[in-house]
């Protein structure tokens, strides 16, 4: 039970670190809505509220994941703000490529030790592959023509790029991060999927449609129609 509620707490203290991303995502997203409205609006398409409020918790996803693996560690906790203003370290610490490249986790260490991994191995291997089934769900939800591809495709091109970008962040960048998440979001993908099939009304409120009721995928969809745009 002790060891329940540290990695409970833990988890928590994640989401904390997630939430300035996400209010500066909420407030983008809420800035940047009536120009995405007009631009539907020039190619006779629509968002509806379903849409919409989908598209928000994606938004807040993306920021809150942003504030966790593109930033150095513990960058949005106020230990971390309050040593940087007393310069007792630096704001935003770059370190050079060629010092980060050496590090990198090449081997594919979760693949090799499924049967003797530790629970803290196992909670973060579980937190990789998690974090990214919104990722994979999202795209197949939100965007036209779900493929059980899609969620594996933006997965490995997503965590790609983080792994990457925390070579100049001093994050760990390895291959197992990269397959975890790849495989979470490959999840997330077929999830939507499955949904859509149990559920394809309510799934159909989650796409772009064609004003006047009619739905994108229509025989004769209004002229310039850009159907999967924001």
């Amino acid at each position: 039970m002790d060891d329940l509620l540290w990695y409970l707490e833990i988890t928590w203290d994640y989401v904390k670190q997630m939430l300035p991303c996400m209010v500066i995502g909420a407030v983008c997203f809420l800035a940047l809505l009536p120009r995405r409205r007009r631009g539907l609006y020039r190619r006779g398409l629509e968002s509806g509220p379903i849409r919409e409020a989908g598209l928000l918790v994606f938004v807040l996803f993306c920021a809150g994941l942003a504030a966790l693996t593109v930033f150095p560690s513990s960058f949005w906790t106020l230990a971390h703000w309050r040593e940087a203003f007393q310069g007792l370290r630096p704001f935003f610490p770059i370190t050079p490529l060629s010092q980060s490249v050496g590090y990198i986790g090449w081997t594919p260490y979760f693949l090799d030790s499924l049967q003797t991994m530790g629970s803290w191995t196992f909670y973060m291997a579980a937190a990789n592959a998690l974090i990214f089934v919104p990722m994979g769900f999202f795209t197949n939800l939100l965007w036209r023509k779900p493929r059980w591809w899609k969620g594996l495709a933006v997965g490995l091109c997503v965590s790609f790029t983080i792994e990457f970008l925390q070579l100049f962040v001093n994050r760990s960048t390895d291959v197992d991060d990269l397959i975890l998440n790849t495989a979470g979001a490959f999840l997330g993908g077929l999830v939507a999927l499955l949904l859509g099939k149990l559920a394809p009304k309510l799934t159909s409120r989650f796409q772009v449609e064609v004003r006047h009721g009619r739905k994108t995928g229509d025989p004769k969809p209004a002229p310039g129609t850009g159907a999967g745009q924001l």
